[in-house]
């Protein structure tokens, strides 16, 4: 059974206070594309770099998500090389079913604990990182150098990409 978006943002509130991490939260019209994106980002004033989390199927069934910078490719061999197992991207029916996320909304902190998180390090070039809290009319940002403190509140399997 999927967590529901409101239970997922409800986990990332709760893991921003429970490691103490300093956050900044905004409620505006829903972003499920990225002109929407752009364009609440200078409406806002964002500056922290977005981030992309990708729901991936592991061969034999396993599932795994990548956070990463908005702009970054799957590394589908770095994966393999780190997991074992050839990665795809799933099917949107497959990650709302499994996770509770909507497309465009997938968040990388409240997931079921079977799922394995990898971190691209490339992340911890920026300053500030944010992304959507399983709602799409929410978005949180906080300080990268936060990130392993939140993750330590996980009880997932966390993984980190090799630095390309």
């Amino acid at each position: 059974m999927g967590h529901n978006t409101r239970q997922i943002y409800d986990f990332n509130v709760s893991l921003f206070h429970t490691t103490g991490t300093k956050y900044q939260s905004w409620e505006h019209e829903p972003i499920l594309d990225y002109e929407t994106d752009e364009r609440l980002a200078q409406q806002y004033g964002w500056t922290a770099a977005p981030t992309k989390s990708l729901f991936l199927k592991l061969k034999g069934g396993d599932h795994a998500l990548l956070l990463t910078h908005k702009e970054a490719r799957l590394d589908s061999k770095a994966i393999k090389q780190l997991l074992g197992k050839r990665p795809s991207v799933c099917t949107n029916e497959e990650m709302i079913e499994r996770i509770g996320c909507v497309p465009g909304a997938v968040c990388p902190f409240g997931l079921p604990e079977e799922i394995t998180l990898i971190i691209d390090p490339v992340l911890q070039q920026y300053p500030e990182l944010m992304f959507t809290p399983g709602k799409p009319e929410f978005t949180f940002s906080f300080a990268s150098q936060d990130l392993a403190q939140l993750i330590s509140g996980l009880g997932n399997t966390v993984v980190y990409l090799p630095e390309s």
